[in-house]
């Protein structure tokens, strides 16, 4: 990975899609209302969604069911995905766009995840369901049931690491942690058994890539933000979060900085599952090729 590669399309404005709509071209839009510590995504969706959008359950269409070990959403398989996204109704050459409620940060893992399937045709909507709302965009409410689609899907077209490639990422490479600074530090961790992060790893929550209105910012400011974590032109990068989920939001917006980088699916949630694995924690400043906090076997 010694190229910066911008994604193409990776994100559509709402204006640019309400003309889309209004010209006639069909545009199927996926739901991903999900959000950590709420299971109430199908309801909000049934209370209001985009135009004809189908609503997609993360924990069982995003995700298999795993070993701890491996992590609470490791990636589906190809074959199962490709199931789920035919019942979506999805077909060849078919424009797609995903959203949440929530900064996008769900929906990610979707635009991710067909990507990694060699979908090209897929963006993410800027700024989610409120920059939605904010544009008088139409809405619906109840559910959505299409037609089942016809896409055919590859697989591994997206970067990925392993567990074992995250051990030792940070000896040539920069790896980013896209969790809150808070659980970073191991000052809280909320769900998964063991609170830090991976040594060598430096903080970069993945929200601070957006804007107040939820809106990824401009690549200019991506790509100063990411070059003040020590990210140039050849860096190697790599991203983890708690389960994969977010991980694949800090991916987006580095692609939209022109910096590819690879995904850690396991995450922090199958790290602190290996208690024969080193833990980090505290905050320190950024120091490029050495680790700023104290790192320590636990277990």
């Amino acid at each position: 990975m010694s190229e910066t590669r911008p994604v193409k399309g990776a994100t559509s404005q709402v204006s640019a899609v309400l003309a889309r709509l209004a010209e006639g071209e069909r545009i199927v839009f996926l739901d991903v209302r999900w959000k950590l510590g709420d299971p109430h995504g199908r309801q909000h969706y049934l209370g209001g969604h985009l135009p004809g959008a189908v609503y997609i359950d993360l924990e069982t269409e995003l995700a298999r069911h795993g070993e701890p070990r491996d992590g609470r959403h490791p990636l589906p398989s190809a074959d199962d995905f490709q199931a789920s996204v035919r019942s979506w109704g999805v077909n060849e050459g078919d424009t797609v766009v995903v959203y949440d409620a929530a900064g996008n940060l769900a929906a990610a893992r979707l635009w991710w995840l067909l990507r990694h399937g060699g979908f090209g045709s897929v963006s993410v909507l800027d700024g989610g369901l409120a920059a939605w709302k904010a544009a008088d965009g139409p809405l619906e409410s109840g559910p959505v049931d299409p037609v089942p689609g016809t896409v055919t899907l590859g697989w591994d077209q997206m970067p990925v690491i392993s567990l074992e490639q995250a051990a030792d990422w940070s000896t040539h490479g920069v790896l980013l942690d896209a969790r809150a600074a808070e659980r970073y530090a191991g000052d809280t961790e909320p769900i998964d058994p063991r609170a830090g992060h991976i040594p060598g790893a430096s903080s970069a929550p993945t929200t601070e890539n957006l804007a107040a209105d939820s809106r990824f910012l401009s690549p200019e400011l991506l790509r100063a933000r990411f070059s003040g974590l020590g990210i140039g032109p050849d860096s190697e990068v790599a991203a983890y979060c708690g389960s994969g989920v977010t991980a694949a939001h800090e991916v987006l917006a580095l692609s939209l900085a022109g910096i590819e980088a690879a995904l850690f699916p396991g995450s922090w949630s199958a790290w602190s599952n290996h208690p024969e694995l080193p833990v980090a924690t505290g905050t320190g400043a950024f120091d490029v090729g050495a680790e700023s906090t104290a790192a320590h076997p636990v277990g």
